[in-house]
């Protein structure tokens, strides 16, 4: 991250002035809670060491200039009065947050910004999130805008729901701006309450095994799953009206009343129904330190995903079998929406190289296709780095 760091404060005295403030916001992994946070269930995300760094300073103009150093691309615009959408699409991530920190009473003036990050792009890791939560921690502290941290993910998900146009829900931005190190996020995605849990085992690593797979499939199947999950509390509201979603429903009564529902409809709420209670058992599990327990859980998830909800595919698949079968692996499941991505797995810091060696080579072996791994750290959430903190980052 250092020499990354270096090259954003290099830039952006290139393009504008020494006096500027630096921000990280990290990406994300979802450790259980898969599909459940659209049926006001529950979540456990974690943010990690892998994000995007972001330089700002006023500008004393009524423009934001921007610059994606990645990409090696720049623009401006005038934000005085209604902001339009970019055909870039990449400055909409930072557009959308000033046009709903308008919409939401809040005064800023002009800014200038220089932003890179290390997070795949297309790995389901919320480089979008990280980017909006960023621009947004910075320029509540460029201007001095006090916003509490619950309305300051409900803004940066408004930006990419409102300006952007993507329906995401609130899990992301949430995680990537109220994230701690070494602590899990259990978030409430229906009243947004939310606690922290300890992740901080130094023997244990997060790693990611990224399939490459980007199917347009994932997008309307989500879609479809949304729809199936409504249905099935419509009809379950027939029998009980206090039902508001699955969050609602036990198991038992499910299963009561399962003829009620078609075969597809009753797999998807029962997948939900247990994937929230999962998640639940997992906090207990990382209070007790019981990783093996954890790690169980994330294999009757996929399960879950693969039979039940029906989101997975051959590739990720076939990474949780063959992570399944390799030493020093406590748990392996899908994460993201499905149809490919990436796996996450939690390897033992002993078996960690073996085991990266073993899974690139067995998934070549078995699909003839080569494999992205990534061994990630719970971190901290988005933050003004510190000059401390500049010097000490490995």
């Amino acid at each position: 991250m250092t020499p990354l760091i270096r090259k954003i404060e290099n830039e952006f005295k290139n393009h504008f002035t020494d006096e500027f403030i630096l921000v990280k916001s990290p990406g994300r992994v979802n450790l259980i809670g898969e599909h459940t946070d659209y049926n006001e269930g529950f979540v456990l995300p974690a943010a990690i060491n892998m994000g995007i760094v972001l330089a700002l300073a006023p500008n004393g103009l009524d423009k934001a200039r921007l610059v994606a150093m990645d990409m090696d691309d720049s623009f401006e615009i005038d934000i005085s009065g209604e902001i339009p959408q970019s055909e870039k699409v990449w400055p909409n991530y930072l557009l959308g947050v000033v046009d709903q920190l308008r919409k939401s009473g809040y005064s800023l003036e002009g800014f200038d910004c220089v932003f890179g990050g290390d997070i795949p792009i297309g790995a389901g890791l919320s480089s979008s999130a990280a980017l909006e939560g960023g621009v947004l921690f910075g320029l509540a502290t460029l201007f001095d805008l006090n916003i509490p941290p619950v309305e300051m993910a409900r803004i940066a998900q408004k930006a990419e729901n409102d300006f952007v146009g993507v329906q995401c829900g609130i899990m992301d931005q949430f995680v990537s701006l109220n994230g701690r190190a070494g602590q899990a996020l259990k978030l409430d995605c229906r009243s947004l309450d939310h606690e922290y849990y300890p992740f901080n085992n130094e023997d244990i690593r997060i790693v990611l095994c990224d399939t490459g797979i980007r199917r347009e499939l994932a997008t309307s199947e989500y879609n479809i799953r949304r729809k199936q999950c409504e249905k099935g509390v419509s009809i379950l509201q027939g029998v009980d009206p206090d039902i508001d979603s699955l969050r609602d429903v036990e198991l038992a009564f499910l299963f009561r009343y399962k003829d009620k529902l078609a075969p597809d409809i009753f797999k998807r709420c029962k997948y939900v129904i247990e994937e929230n209670k999962r998640v639940l058992q997992a906090c207990s599990d990382l209070q007790q330190d019981d990783l093996t327990s954890f790690g169980h859980r994330m294999y009757q998830s996929h399960l879950g995903l693969r039979i039940e909800y029906e989101v997975s595919c051959k590739e990720l698949d076939t990474l949780v079998d063959i992570a399944q079968d390799q030493a020093g692996v406590l748990g392996a499941r899908m994460m993201g929406g499905g149809f490919g991505g990436c796996t996450i797995n939690l390897v033992e810091n002993e078996q960690l190289q073996q085991f990266k060696k073993q899974i690139k080579s067995e998934y070549e072996q078995q699909l003839g296709q080569s494999l992205s791994v990534y061994d990630t750290k719970v971190s901290q959430g988005t933050h003004l780095l510190t000059e401390s903190e500049l010097t000490s980052i490995q």
